[in-house]
């Protein structure tokens, strides 16, 4: 809002999302005066989930149509407007690959990439984002109780350690490696064969 007061635009798409999630979007946007705008997507990701599990099912993929949905729903309103989508991914997310690929890493401007968790949460704090939000665990809300750090099985604060050059156990800097390693294809543009 403060980077561009007159053509911002929060979408809350709610997809079998928590009642308080919405409720935190909406506070959100009150306190910091955003105009908003509701998409639930609840019936499309239903009918979506139920037309693709003829080839199969997982949680994961079915959980992963939920970011890659609101990522063409934030394309086509910033279409519709002629804006930017802006996306949320920070250091700490983008280090490790903790993104759904073609979902919450779509985005034309990261204006978060050079920070860590950590300092997201003192930079929400110093733009007065209510205590409550920045006190939530983050979660992408892919499911019931699903917590970023639960599904990478990493803290934030581990993965701010090790970018900062910290005392870590061998073992975790082992995990945030392999993790490292494994999503690369999420940091990178895809391979091109060379002629």
């Amino acid at each position: 809002k403060l980077a561009f007061p007159e053509s911002s635009l929060g979408l809350i798409m709610p997809i079998e999302s928590l009642p308080e999630d919405r409720d935190d979007a909406l506070l959100l946007a009150d306190t910091i005066h955003l105009d908003s705008m509701e998409l639930n997507l609840t019936d499309t990701f239903s009918g979506f989930a139920g037309t693709l599990s003829v080839a199969g099912s997982s949680r994961l993929a079915s959980a992963n149509i939920k970011p890659r949905m609101r990522m063409i729903a934030l394309y086509y309103v910033a279409n519709l407007r002629n804006y930017l989508v802006l996306g949320t991914g920070n250091l700490s997310e983008i280090t490790v690959g903790y993104s759904t690929k073609f979902g919450d890493s779509g985005a034309d401007l990261l204006p978060l990439a050079n920070c860590t968790k950590g300092e997201v949460m003192k930079l929400a704090g110093a733009l007065g984002v209510p205590q409550r939000i920045i006190d939530k665990p983050p979660s992408a809300g892919l499911w019931q109780g699903q917590t970023d750090e639960n599904e990478m099985g990493i803290l934030y604060s581990q993965i701010e350690a090790f970018l900062k050059g910290g005392d870590l156990p061998d073992e975790v800097r082992g995990r945030i490696s392999a993790r490292m390693d494994r999503n690369k294809h999420k940091t990178r543009m895809p391979d091109a064969f060379i002629e």
